[in-house]
């Protein structure tokens, strides 16, 4: 089993997380902070091939036209030192208290107009630089005072906001596609669009929806108590899943985004092998931290591990496929038999015959569907029995 992270594998690392100094809302930062340039290079040399931003995180928000300029031209330096690429790009619309309300959907129109110029400014960078992924995550976009918005108010501004913004890559010309991140809670009490299946509803609906996808994050969909396993397949049959954070988190908690496969091994392996069989050719993205705990060389063990545990279930996914008592079980259980079409096309002779067809209910539930083994077969696998 080989273990090691090539750059075809497509990993990638937001910054954001491993120059994650450890604070939380109950600490300060427990690791010094660490250079993005650094960070860079040392991802790199790990395996890693592409790294994420926030515009924050690369300057800060009043920097000058020169201060950003120099701290742009050192991070590209470090990733071309790497030979890493900027595989997604983001907004930080939540930090600054100017988003304490929102940022797109925030009440006041002159917050609004801000947000939007502020995402326009970092598009043009992430267009200078090649990224393909632009991410969209809501951090403030919700409510705790019901009365405060009506929900159907903040969809529309919502919706001009993100078609605006598409409307501005396709005059620019850039090959961007956006990939929008849902939710449920945190910062906001109950933030909107929570959900993949919210948000592919909601991408049905602009103007601009051909270049713009889903951004499934582990985390976010277990703190609904969801299946990520699910809400990915979902997004994939639906062409949308255009990027993917990977992290792990214990269900229905605060968003803890720890170490990918630390935590629900069997959702997760099931992930990763609908992603490596179903053609998606994304980044593997992931979207973590090391633990508080931790001192600069845990950030980089962090870093290893998130990457050997996906070659890992990865290396698993295969043997799944290989293992004959799996396909047996697999058979028993008929899973291939899903597969197949019920009825086709709507068809006036077939629905009167199929109408007046006699079943027999008692016998068709006699049937048993083996899962039991299926499953335990699937867990004997994942611990090596």
């Amino acid at each position: 089993m080989d273990l090691t992270p090539r750059p075809e594998h497509r990993f990638s690392f937001g910054l954001w997380g491993v120059a994650h100094p450890g604070h939380d809302p109950f600490g300060v930062g427990t690791r010094a902070p660490l250079d993005l340039a650094e960070a860079t290079r040392r991802l790199g040399d790990l395996g890693a091939w592409g790294v994420g931003f926030h515009d924050d995180d690369v300057f800060p928000p009043d920097a000058s036209a020169d201060e950003r300029r120099a701290a742009v031209d050192k991070l590209c330096r470090a990733a071309e030192q790497a030979g890493v690429t900027f595989s997604m790009a983001t907004t930080n619309l939540f930090t600054h208290p100017v988003f304490k309300d929102g940022a797109f959907t925030a009440n006041d129109p002159d917050v609004r107009r801000y947000a939007l110029a502020k995402a326009l400014r970092n598009i043009d960078l992430a267009g200078e630089l090649g990224v393909r992924n632009y991410i969209f995550w809501g951090g403030r976009e919700g409510v705790e005072a019901p009365a405060a918005k009506d929900p159907r108010d903040a969809l529309d501004r919502y919706r001009e906001a993100i078609d605006f913004l598409a409307g501005y890559v396709k005059d620019r010309g850039y090959p961007m596609r956006f990939a929008l991140e849902p939710k449920p809670n945190e910062p906001r009490g109950d933030t909107f669009l929570p959900t993949v299946g919210h948000m592919l509803a909601f991408i049905d609906t602009l103007d601009n929806g051909d270049i713009v996808g889903v951004n499934p994050e582990v985390a976010h969909e277990l703190m609904a108590g969801l299946s990520f396993y699910h809400a990915v397949a979902q997004a994939l049959w639906a062409g949308k899943l255009f990027h993917i954070d990977l992290n792990a988190q214990k269900p229905t908690r605060y968003d803890q985004d720890l170490r990918f496969g630390s935590e629900g091994i069997k959702d997760t392996f099931f992930t990763v092998m609908l992603l490596e069989r179903s053609g998606y050719d994304g980044p593997r993205h992931f979207d973590a931290r090391p633990y508080r705990v931790e001192d600069p060389d845990g950030v980089w063990e962090f870093a290893r591990g998130c990457m050997r545990t996906y070659l890992i279930f990865a290396a698993k996914a295969q043997a799944f496929a290989a293992d004959h008592d799996i396909s047996a079980a697999l058979d028993a259980a008929g899973a291939p038999q899903l597969a197949v079409p019920t009825v086709g096309a709507y068809d006036h002779a077939e629905a009167t015959r199929l109408r007046d067809a006699e079943y027999d209910p008692d016998q068709l539930a006699s049937r048993g569907y083996a899962n039991e083994r299926l499953d335990q077969l699937t867990i004997d696998l994942l611990l090596g029995a």
